[in-house]
């Protein structure tokens, strides 16, 4: 089966101005600052600000965060407008509700997880991100997992692929678990929040080739 729709694209783990204006060029739907003092593409505020106010028109800011305080959120939508809030740690259906901004949560995809039941109570996201399982991590990992377990039969429409995407990979991602858009990281950097101009442009073409 054929995709029917242009998979959107979410370049994450932006850290630098250029990288968010290169993302933008490329075609990319949105970037992706990252609020958790735990990833090597934490950003703070005023690295956020400097960045957002960069960002041309229609290209939507997502912040991530990882089992986050209220008030750390909080701080971070007073200073920021985020356009989507990203939850990728053990939030509740419920939290990630009560902030009253749009958001999408983070399925890790461990052995055996059943998307469908995964996804029951979090039908006021706007979309169900699938990222690899790691013990050790919340991400950006570059790590896969079996794109075949993408595939649900109720969240399709609301499916994010990430998780050890790169340009030589992607297409072939796309093709076997259809989502709506794909999230990558790792895989356009050239080092842990710097990323390659070059490569955002390869993964976006390749992207629409599909």
């Amino acid at each position: 089966m054929q995709q029917t729709h242009r998979t959107r694209v979410k370049i994450c783990g932006i850290t630098r101005v250029e990288d968010a204006l290169a993302a933008a060029e490329a075609g990319s739907d949105a970037i992706g600052l990252v609020f958790y003092a735990g990833s090597k593409r934490v950003v703070t505020l005023q690295q956020a600000q400097t960045i957002v106010a960069s960002v041309p028109p229609f290209v939507t800011v997502v912040g991530l965060f990882v089992n986050a305080a209220r008030n750390e959120i909080e701080a971070v939508l007073s200073a920021i407008p985020l356009g989507l809030l990203q939850f990728h740690g053990d939030e509740s259906a419920d939290y990630c509700s009560s902030f009253r901004r749009p958001f999408i949560k983070a399925v890790r995809m461990k052995a055996g997880v059943d998307l469908d039941a995964a996804s029951q109570g979090f039908e006021q996201a706007q979309g169900l991100l699938l990222d690899a399982w790691d013990a050790g991590s919340f991400g950006g990992t570059g790590q896969t997992f079996d794109w075949k377990n993408a595939r649900p039969t109720a969240a399709r429409s609301r499916i994010i692929l990430a998780g050890g995407l790169t340009p030589a990979n992607v297409a072939e991602a796309i093709s076997t678990a259809r989502p709506w858009a794909v999230d990558v990281s790792s895989g356009v950097e050239l080092a842990p929040g710097i990323k390659s101009a070059a490569l955002m442009q390869s993964f976006i073409s390749e992207v629409q080739r599909v």
